[in-house]
């Protein structure tokens, strides 16, 4: 929502007014009273200002009355595609009412963001809000899909919101479907497969899919861009006869055309005057590849005619396979003769990031607290059906959130290849798999040796971060291991112990940089630590020897880097260690340029928008 306006119709309002503008920066705020504020803009009419702005604005907030609101937006109010979210807030910021366009222009979240700033109410009327349910109208906006009904969308959210048995169908994976899942509402059955739905079942059928279904129920689709669509032509090709001619070709093979995201050819074609058109009016980014790139593709149907002319064994498969990053395709090469006599061919292919399939989860469990996860890792933890866990350095609490009949194994006492193979064997049968490490796995994790195992065997993966113990150690410490003009750099590395360090990456050579170092790892070697870093540092300079890191049974020893050995003796601590050292440890005084009332930046211009 970029163009708001505030508008104030009394002195108490204004002061409210004002305190809003600051969280929405480039709003302006409008009234009739007088102020000398330079912030406030005076206009001699309420109904002029709306009558000449009210559908160039996202947003009003009203801060009056409500009648007061109602009355002035009466005159002007047309349809909820169209008018801005309205809200209407008393000048004592006790109550914020969301007005108008609720959904579609936004005003709901509008009303709880304001209430959010002066900790007010937001009222809320919208069914499917105060049920906690999905906003059927604006899915398709938060998650880029496009929507199809086979009756009114009114009628649809009728039933919805009036939770009538409802089946989801999802034949694709992105954010969107995501939330559905997270949020299923209780009158919903989620199906990956459209022939398990049994539609006497249903009163209303919900499917986020790029295939084109004739369900005998009120069905509302969401057409995600999930698709890519490859093709060759001969020399000429004639935009219209190829756009209307693809489309038809689309809908018999039950394929959406919204679902396009993007399209490809051979580089020879990249001037392809129908190919530039169909980009351009549909937005569509096209790509074109070289014979090379081709090449590397083995497709299902190659063309000895192709080979023969252009030197490749087809265009539209290959074209569709490359951007999506599969080794097959929904539609193979299909050939289309036009009344013309052009000619082209397509291929369609499911970009692979949409593709509904098992992938293992590596994911960071943080330091140690067990609130310290991220919120995605934990979503991921509990939904697993196979979990496995670094035994004596992730909580027990985190294992209860595993579901009842999830397979949960340590994997202390495990070699990496028996990891493999119980993730192997979970992963073939379609199911979830957690790898779940301590702090984050990118940082002396051991997950580079799986993930080639896993690229071996052709298994998909990602990574969900986690918080590393550093971070960690800054809250403990209460400090910012980055100071404007003393220290701006973080060093975390590891003293050369029985693993031999890289020759340019020697504890002494970073201590040159006197940057703040996480030393990890090295604790029983402490006193030779402690000697390199003294060639750079000043033997003064702060330290903390830092032991299980947030775990319950956490302890911090602090001091002086002449001291750091005879800490770390003293601790009797010898594993779970992580050693800090810098100015940077407890230091304040040193202000940033970032919150200086001199300092101005993107989000403290005092630019406000401009109306046209």
């Amino acid at each position: 929502m970029k163009k708001i306006a505030i508008i104030a119709t009394t002195d108490r309002g204004l002061e409210q007014a004002l305190i809003l503008q600051k969280e929405f920066p480039k709003s302006l705020v409008v009234t009739t009273r007088k102020t000398d504020n330079e912030h406030v803009s005076i206009v001699a009419s309420l109904s002029d200002y709306l009558n000449n702005y009210y559908h160039k604005l996202d947003g009003i907030c009203f801060v009056s009355a409500l009648g007061i609101c109602v009355r002035l937006i009466a005159p002007y109010i047309e349809t909820k595609a169209t008018d801005p979210a309205v809200v209407c807030m008393d000048d004592l910021g006790k109550n914020i009412q969301s007005v108008l366009s609720g959904h579609q222009g936004g005003a709901n979240q509008f009303a709880e963001k304001i209430a959010q700033v002066v900790g007010g109410k937001a009222i809320i009327s919208t069914s499917s809000d105060l049920q906690e349910i999905w906003a059927l109208d604006t899915l398709s906006q938060t998650y880029d899909w496009t929507v199809e009904t086979d009756q009114p969308l009114n009628h649809l959210i009728s039933l919805f919101v009036n939770n009538q048995p409802t089946a989801l169908l999802l034949d694709v994976k992105d954010k969107g479907t995501a939330y559905l899942e997270k949020n299923l509402p209780e009158f919903v059955t989620v199906f990956y497969d459209s022939e398990e739905v049994d539609v006497e079942q249903f009163e209303l059928l919900i499917a986020v899919t790029y295939k084109i279904y004739d369900f005998n129920i009120p069905s509302l689709y969401y057409r995600p861009k999930v698709l890519a669509l490859g093709s060759g032509c001969s020399k000429t090709l004639d935009f219209p006869l190829f756009e209307a001619r693809l489309k038809a070709e689309l809908e018999e093979q039950k394929i959406a055309f919204s679902s396009l995201k993007t399209f490809g050819s051979i580089d020879i074609k990249a001037q392809q005057s129908a190919y530039l058109d169909l980009s351009n009016k549909y937005y569509l980014p096209f790509a074109t590849f070289s014979k090379e790139e081709i090449d590397e593709v083995k497709v299902p149907n190659p063309s000895e005619m192709v080979q023969s002319k252009i030197g490749v064994d087809g265009v539209s498969e290959s074209s569709a396979m490359l951007l999506s990053k599969q080794n097959k395709v929904l539609v193979e090469k299909t050939k289309v003769h036009l009344e013309n006599d052009d000619k082209f061919t397509y291929s369609i292919a499911l970009i692979k990031d949409f593709e509904r399939r098992s992938a293992v989860a590596i994911i960071g469990a943080g330091p140690g607290d067990e609130e310290l996860i991220t919120v995605k890792g934990k979503q991921y933890l509990e939904d697993a059906d196979c979990v496995l866990y670094a035994g004596s350095l992730v909580p027990e609490e985190m294992i209860n959130w595993c579901k009842e009949d999830a397979i949960v194994r340590n994997s202390a006492m495990m070699t990496l290849e028996e990891q493999i193979t119980l993730m192997f064997d979970q992963y073939k049968k379609g199911n979830s798999v957690v790898r779940l490490h301590s702090g984050d796995p990118s940082l002396y994790g051991a997950i580079q040796e799986q993930m080639t195992i896993f690229d071996e065997l052709g298994m998909e993966y990602f990574i969900v971060p986690g918080i590393s113990a550093f971070s960690a150690a800054a809250a403990v410490l209460k400090s910012e291991f980055t100071i404007p003009e003393v220290v701006q750099s973080i060093v975390l590395t590891r003293g050369e112990g029985k693993t031999p360090m890289p020759p340019k990456e020697s504890v002494e050579a970073f201590a040159k940089t006197n940057a703040t170092m996480c030393l990890f790892l090295s604790a029983g070697i402490a006193k030779k630590v402690q000697a390199q870093l003294l060639n750079h540092f000043d033997e003064t300079t702060p330290v903390a020897v830092m032991y299980r890191l947030t775990w319950k049974d956490e302890e911090v020893y602090q001091g002086q880097l002449k001291d750091l050995a005879q800490i770390v003796k003293d601790s009797k601590k010898t594993r779970t260690v992580l050693i800090v050292v810098g100015k940077a440890i407890g230091a304040r005084k040193n202000r940033s340029q970032l919150y200086s009332p001199d300092w101005q930046h993107i989000f403290r211009t005092n630019k406000k928008f401009v109306v046209k």
